[in-house]
């Protein structure tokens, strides 16, 4: 049976340093605790999402039916990831769509939602923040960090960037960068987001509006990649 999950919120006023050069300052994590840090503080295990998941890694919430978290049948007591012995967490990236800061929030310099101004930002960015949301928790060292597909790239990224802060690394069906084939695939799926008349250069939320259809078939070119030859077959 799966216990109640309750999503909390850390404000960072201190500009955060992108790979891109630039910055983002007065940002919002959103992320998930489950089980409890012990005395020595070590055993604390970071979850990294997904590109479309979330903080919302295990349990459920009051009150809404199907609410489980997406890793919900590895994370809890008794569990994989055994929330009796292990403090897990579960941060929702900068960007994401599910409560950290990204595009539809506002941008604290121009009090405008950010829309396509939002910096960009990448595996690295994502892995300092998590860091700087560790400092906050007094958390050290991680026992482990784990994490599946892009959540496995930040999970090699932790042990290149903070060897020191990472006891062990679990990294499923992930590799350290893309092919030429990848890359070139999603690039068609952001053509197909772009060229969307919804899209509005990335302001579509002062149009209120979604750019759904082209978000449809650039998951479905997605999916495709996901997918060997063998098991499309």
């Amino acid at each position: 049976m799966s216990f109640i999950a309750t999503p909390q919120s850390l404000h960072f006023e201190a500009p955060l340093p992108l790979q891109s050069g630039a910055s983002i300052r007065g940002y919002d994590l959103t992320y998930e605790t489950y089980g409890q840090l012990n005395a020595e503080r070590s055993n604390a295990v970071l979850i990294c999402h997904a590109l479309n998941a979330s903080h919302h890694v295990a349990g459920i919430y009051e009150g809404q039916a199907r609410s489980e978290g997406w890793w919900d049948n590895m994370v809890g007591p008794g569990k994989p990831v055994d929330t009796d012995r292990f403090f897990v967490i579960g941060v929702n990236n900068l960007g994401s769509c599910f409560g950290s800061t990204g595009p539809m929030h506002v941008n604290p310099d121009t009090e405008r939602v950010y829309g396509a101004d939002f910096p960009v930002v990448t595996v690295e960015d994502w892995v300092n923040a998590q860091a700087r949301l560790l400092d906050a928790l007094g958390i050290q060292q991680l026992a482990a960090v784990m994490g599946g597909s892009l959540g496995g790239m930040q999970a090699l990224s932790w042990t290149l960037q903070y060897p020191e802060r990472v006891r062990h690394a679990v990294v499923v069906a992930s590799a350290p960068n893309l092919s030429a084939e990848n890359i070139a695939f999603n690039e068609v799926a952001r053509r197909a987001i772009v060229t969307d008349p919804d899209f509005h250069g990335g302001h579509f939320y002062q149009h209120g509006v979604v750019p759904a259809r082209g978000l449809r078939i650039a998951r479905m070119i997605g999916h495709i990649t996901y997918l060997s030859d063998d098991v499309m077959n």
